[in-house]
């Protein structure tokens, strides 16, 4: 009972933010152009709205950065990267890319995480090196099915 005394002064989270859709579609595009493997459109619109939350200027900074890359006709980041003035510009691109692949967007305590299995820092070595975790059979290993027990001795 004493919880619901909390509620009305927790704060707003980045997931109670709405995000147009052209927005969201502008953000997957650039996130395509600058991270070229399939990227999962759940995580990119919780690391959208958590990014448009934490940086009012980042609609603005992907529409830009669009433009830059749609003047070079590009398909892949080494397109148009290099055509990014230093600067703010840079440092969205930057920090869009470093959220796919840590999963948060600040390295803090505390931070949100928005993909812990998906995070793309773990894709190129997947086949190899195993996700740290403490469940035994891997990332979400507590939401798989046991293996069923072998029959019981009758004594």
């Amino acid at each position: 009972m004493g919880g619901f005394a909390v509620l009305p002064t927790l704060a707003v989270s980045s997931s109670d933010v709405a995000l147009p859709d052209e927005s969201l579609a502008q953000f997957m595009e650039i996130s395509s152009l600058l991270i070229q493997h399939q990227l999962d459109p759940g995580i990119g619109k919780r690391l959208a709205i958590a990014m448009t939350a934490a940086n009012a200027s980042l609609s603005g900074h992907i529409t830009e950065l669009l433009a830059i890359a749609r003047k070079k006709n590009a398909t892949v980041v080494e397109d148009f990267f290099p055509d990014v003035p230093v600067g703010p510009l840079k440092e969205t691109a930057l920090s869009i890319i470093s959220a796919w692949y840590l999963g948060v967007l600040t390295d803090a305590s505390g931070a949100e995480v928005f993909a812990y299995e998906f995070a793309l820092m773990y894709q190129p070595t997947v086949d190899v090196m195993t996700i740290p975790t403490y469940a035994k059979s891997g990332p979400n290993g507590w939401n798989a099915d046991a293996p069923p027990l072998s029959d019981m001795p009758k004594f």
